[in-house]
């Protein structure tokens, strides 16, 4: 293989398969990473089944700066990084991968590798819900209902709500496991999703204040019930809602997509790298904890293979990486 060429995996009808591809090249705000470990979630099990043959996946990465753009300016040569990525780039499932420079953040000291490649897509996908959508501070409170508080977005969200604002946090989990994994991170209630409006006012008699929601209901009367009048939904699954139901109590309707910023180069692209640095931190400090709970050695086809399985079941809890 030469200076040139790099391995990668890439999608050939819906599966990953090894390939010898050529390197990227940097573009002037590029860093050019020696992939260490990466992250798989659901959009990568879900976008593998319709991905054009040759694509290479992967949005959660974290490693070694090997080569700067000539307009880089936060990042030297030998910087550990971590990042969530472009979802219009070719992914980090590779040797090497090009990546804009303000999408990244310095990988937290206090995590390996492994474990900070589980922290990126979901801690911007967990922080733009809460600082972005809602403009939740140190100063807010209320209730925020997490839904789906076990995964890989609530298992972030449960924590930055606790320790950087007053909000009372309520999580969903059904499973003992998963119930016990929610109440460790944090949050003040657990409650079973599988009666939700009975469940969430046996503990918040008057309603939520806020939903952040990684398993949305094709209904969202379900919502509007346990959700208080003037209250706010950030949704980031899903693709088809009828919002009418929210209209009586005046009920707002958020989408949070995290590959947003860097798919329209938005002005304030660079914010998913200061959000990187203040969640390092905030790890760094033992003020949050890393959500990886499964590793696959191996940055194969193979390996990857073995993580879309368990990561399509849905019973994952935390974050699942692959790494070398």
């Amino acid at each position: 293989m030469t200076s040139e060429t790099m391995h990668a995996v890439v999608t050939v009808g819906g599966e990953p398969v090894d390939r010898t591809v050529p390197a990227p090249s940097p573009e002037p705000r590029d860093l050019l990473v020696r992939i260490e470990a990466v992250s798989v979630n659901p959009v990568d099990v879900k976008t593998a089944r319709n991905a054009v043959d040759g694509r290479i996946l992967g949005f959660d990465a974290a490693g070694t700066v090997v080569a700067v753009g000539a307009e880089v300016t936060r990042f030297a040569v030998g910087d550990e990084v971590y990042y969530c990525g472009d979802y219009t780039r070719p992914g980090a499932n590779a040797d090497l991968h090009a990546v804009d420079e303000r999408l990244a953040g310095h990988k937290p000291t206090s995590l390996s590798f492994a474990e900070a490649a589980a922290m990126p897509l979901t801690t911007l996908t967990a922080a733009e819900a809460l600082f972005d959508h809602l403009h939740a501070d140190a100063s807010t409170t209320g209730t925020l209902l997490v839904v789906g508080a076990s995964g890989g977005v609530g298992s972030i969200l449960v924590q930055l709500a606790r320790q950087l604002t007053g909000l009372r946090v309520i999580g969903t989990a059904s499973r003992p496991e998963t119930r016990e994994w929610v109440a460790g991170l944090g949050a003040h209630e657990v409650v079973d999703h599988r009666d939700l409006v009975a469940a969430v006012r046996a503990v918040a008699p008057e309603g939520v204040d806020v939903i952040v929601s990684a398993y949305t209901p094709d209904d969202l009367q379900v919502f509007a019930d346990v959700l208080r009048p003037w209250g706010h939904v950030v949704a980031i699954d899903g693709a088809h809602h009828d919002v009418a139901p929210l209209k009586p109590g005046s009920q707002t309707f958020h989408w949070e997509y995290v590959f947003a910023r860097a798919a329209r180069r938005t002005a304030d692209m660079g914010r998913q790298g200061e959000l990187l640095e203040q969640v390092a931190g905030e790890l760094d400090a033992a003020r949050l904890r890393g959500t990886a709970t499964r590793f696959i050695e191996g940055l194969t086809a193979s390996g990857l293979r073995e993580a879309y399985e368990l990561v399509g079941s849905s019973r994952m809890i935390g974050k699942l990486v692959v790494h070398r």
